[in-house]
């Protein structure tokens, strides 16, 4: 069995001092690894009544069409305002410093659909809680979330298991 955390690179320092970056790009590049982490993460969905998937981006992508293609159901993609070629539904979220703002294309989603969100690491929250609400709006009910990495004294996990949403994780960072 593969260890999914040592398969995780830690860059200390970036983006700014005194953060440690977890970057997946290495357990992506490992195809077992890649792999064991997708079975992991659809495991608890397996059988249940899923209609889509939805990813935020950018690594949310990847993680939620692998995930979007065992379950065999559609993909959602949760973008950055802009980005969508077609009419949008819009939530604004709280970042550290200032605002950020993401979309889903507003027929994304039908009224009533099972939606599981998929990203690759949940910090505080934010942008959890933001597509969670934008889906929400767009009339899915949101069933889950999974992540491969949490950092669990960052709050997110609880943040969005207070809305009502399910939260998986794979590895946990304590002290991130």
């Amino acid at each position: 069995m593969i260890d999914l955390k040592a398969a995780i690179r830690t860059i200390p320092d970036y983006p700014k001092p005194g953060v440690m970056f977890r970057d997946v790009t290495t357990l992506i590049g490992d195809p077992r690894a890649f792999r064991i982490a997708i079975d992991q993460m659809v495991q608890p969905w397996a059988g249940a009544k899923i209609d889509q998937v939805a990813g935020t981006e950018a690594r949310g992508f990847i993680l939620g069409g692998a995930v979007a293609h065992q379950l065999s159901v559609g993909f959602v993609p949760v973008r950055k305002k802009g980005k969508l070629p077609w009419r949008t539904l819009s939530e604004e979220y709280e970042l550290e410093y200032g605002t950020d703002t993401i979309e889903i294309h507003s027929d994304a989603v039908r009224e009533g659909d099972r939606v599981l969100l998929v990203d690759d690491l949940i910090a505080t929250g934010g942008t959890a809680e933001a597509s969670i609400k934008l889906l929400q709006r767009a009339g899915a009910t949101v069933v889950g979330a999974t992540f491969i990495i949490d950092l669990p004294e960052l709050g997110g996990a609880k943040r969005i298991e207070a809305l009502g949403v399910p939260v998986s994780s794979l590895v946990s960072y304590e002290g991130h």
